[in-house]
């Protein structure tokens, strides 16, 4: 088993999920906010859920990051990349549930993308996104990523919107990132 890196931004670490952080990562998705993330989920399922974002690295190489703000230890959001059997592609993807309205989705998200780009060699990341939900639409739009003109529908949540993130050329010649 390969370790998961640790990701650090300016206020921010992204590291490894931890059995601990199952009662937080409950929490959110015994909120209505888990709605547009296949909510809600009782504990056990959350554990399970973990318990796939871990097999995910193993499967795949990469994946998502349990967030921690550097000024509270605890987790305060889930975001990484993602690539399961039935995605369209690779995506860059979030779930922030304390602390939200601060900006930490987005520079996390930047930290993900720079990880596919930088280290895994990747061109591209899309997000899907459930309709109407406003608030990861406008992380997807501070992050950069433009609405693509078809839908994907997946067999579990239905119909999500795709996002399409500048390509790692895009950013080296001066996009979204070279300013953030």
């Amino acid at each position: 088993m390969r370790p998961i890196p640790t990701l650090e931004t300016q206020r921010l670490i992204l590291r490894a999920p931890r059995e601990d952080d199952v009662p937080a990562f409950a929490a959110f998705y015994a909120s209505d906010a888990a709605r547009y993330v296949g909510g809600p989920l009782q504990e056990f399922e959350v554990w399970r859920y973990l318990a796939q974002v871990l097999g995910h690295w193993q499967l795949r190489g990469f994946g998502r990051w349990i967030v921690e703000s550097k000024d509270a230890p605890g987790a305060i959001g889930l975001v990484g990349l993602h690539a399961p059997m039935d995605w369209p592609e690779p995506e860059v993807g979030w779930f922030i549930w304390s602390g939200t309205g601060q900006g930490y989705a987005v520079e996390a998200g930047h930290a993900a993308r720079s990880f596919a780009y930088d280290t895994l060699g990747l061109t591209t990341l899309i997000s899907s996104i459930a309709p109407g939900n406003v608030g990861s639409i406008r992380v997807a739009e501070r992050l950069g990523a433009r609405r693509e003109a078809d839908d994907f529908v997946h067999p579990t949540f239905g119909t999500m919107g795709l996002w399409r993130h500048p390509s790692a050329d895009q950013i080296a010649d001066g996009g979204v990132e070279a300013y953030a």
